[in-house]
């Protein structure tokens, strides 16, 4: 990496140049952020740098520096026009914890896909039962260790012509913001949200899912009919989970008009659940494009210096034989070129001139 180009390290943004050893950097464990330690710096010079362009963020590199690709990983100049492997560099230093699946689990999805709203950075619930915003407060604590309280609020009634009193329930973390819209297909808007088979995992976390969704957007039928009612004006979604209960779905005739799921208390007799494996925790690795891989000679008498980092630990990336550790670069996953895979290109990795070879 070029000595002025900014790297993402474990206490904030640093140029390359000042990254010594035992400073802690961002790489991927899998699909999630973990931390790793440098172990060795190595300074080389050369004449030859590229600059990369991409969709969010544009840095300046040695010509054999490896990037992350859906392919693998590729020299710089075979990555133009591709995609690159890329995290937001502020969401690298933001509060994690690990999801426990369960009922709580099930419930705290359930709740949020009924009546929870997802922001940018938290989830709210705003209910005017009590018990319903205390039962997701305490759900939601359950299943993620995080904090979460009831406070009244007052809300406009639209029927009503005035405010009504109710209860917030309104999380702030960014990590569990995405970790929804991750659960939902990406958009949490409840006409756009998709069904979230995550809550398939076992029936412990399913019947809690449902728990959750009747009492955010449904009834229990008090004559006739054993089970519950939801409520939905997302078709799709109230039809993938029809599948899974064996129940039938008729969409509302009018368009735009919510239409009802009926849930029977004997539908697992149906024999239709099937367990499934989705992840339950946070894939907080993306892609973006890169449009331009343009060079950029030394112009001076000067040379560029790039700087290469040794990491421990740096774990292996599934079906690869890596070349070398990966580390983060403002927000995008690249390594050094390695002696056993690729050959070095023209200035990447050079001795600098003058400096004495230690025995």
């Amino acid at each position: 990496m070029a000595s002025k180009q900014m790297v993402s390290t474990v206490d904030g943004v640093a140029q390359a140049k000042t990254v010594v050893p035992r400073r802690a950097l961002w790489t991927l464990d899998g699909s999630k952020t973990a931390r790793t330690v440098v172990t060795g710096v190595t300074a080389v010079s050369g004449r030859e740098a590229v600059e990369v362009v991409t969709d969010r963020v544009t840095f300046t590199a040695g010509p054999g520096l490896l990037l992350a690709t859906p392919d693998g990983w590729k020299p710089v100049p075979e990555a133009a026009e591709g995609l690159v492997a890329w995290t937001p560099p502020r969401k690298l230093h933001r509060g994690r914890f690990t999801v426990r699946p369960g009922w709580h689990f099930g419930y705290t999805v359930g709740a949020v896909c009924s009546d929870g709203t997802v922001g940018k950075n938290y989830v709210s619930l705003i209910v005017n039962d009590r018990g319903f915003a205390s039962r997701f407060a305490d759900a939601l604590t359950a299943c993620t260790g995080l904090s979460a309280r009831l406070e009244p609020v007052t809300r406009p009634s639209g029927y009503l012509r005035r405010d009504v009193p109710g209860f917030r329930v309104r999380v702030v973390s960014s990590y569990l913001a995405d970790l929804m819209r991750q659960y939902v297909g990406g958009d949490a808007h409840h006409m756009r949200q998709r069904f979230p088979r995550v809550v398939l995992r076992d029936l412990e976390t399913f019947a809690g899912f449902m728990d959750g969704y009747v009492d955010g957007d449904g009834f229990r039928v008090r004559t006739g009919f054993q089970g519950r009612v939801v409520v939905s004006a997302n078709v799709a979604f109230l039809a993938e989970w029809a599948v899974v209960i064996g129940a039938r779905m008729t969409p509302s005739a009018v368009p735009g008009r919510a239409s009802r799921l009926y849930i029977s208390d004997r539908w697992h007799r149906r024999g239709t659940y099937r367990a499934e494996s989705h992840p339950l925790q946070l894939h907080e690795s993306g892609w973006v494009r890169v449009h331009e891989v343009r060079p950029r000679p030394a112009l001076g008498a000067k040379p560029f210096t790039f700087y290469a980092y040794r990491l421990d630990p740096h774990p292996d990336l599934p079906g690869e034989r890596a070349p070398g550790p990966p580390g983060r670069l403002t927000g995008g996953l690249v390594r050094r070129p390695g002696p056993s895979g690729r050959p070095r290109l023209p200035g990447a990795c050079r001795r600098a001139p003058g400096r004495r070879r230690r025995r």
